[in-house]
């Protein structure tokens, strides 16, 4: 194995160090799976993340679908 070296600042490790704990490891064991995860996934094309996310957003219209056009939401 080889070591790595990151800045981070102080609260943002403090908090990480908290949180690592709580979920019983360590930041150094989650940082290397995710790089692990993260280097063996094929990149992505641009907009496919976006996409993704959008296709998982819980946000609609409603169940009737929107009752307005656009035009009514300007007094002109």
């Amino acid at each position: 194995m080889t070591n790595l070296t990151i800045t981070v600042d102080e609260e943002t490790l403090k908090r990480a160090r908290i949180r690592a704990i709580e979920d019983g490891t360590s930041v150094n064991l989650v940082l290397r799976a995710f790089l692990e995860s993260w280097s063996r996934a094929p990149a992505e094309a641009p907009g496919e993340e976006f996409v993704a996310l959008a296709r998982r957003a819980a946000g609609t219209s409603g169940p009737g679908g929107r009752s307005w056009k656009r035009d009514d939401l300007h007094d002109r």
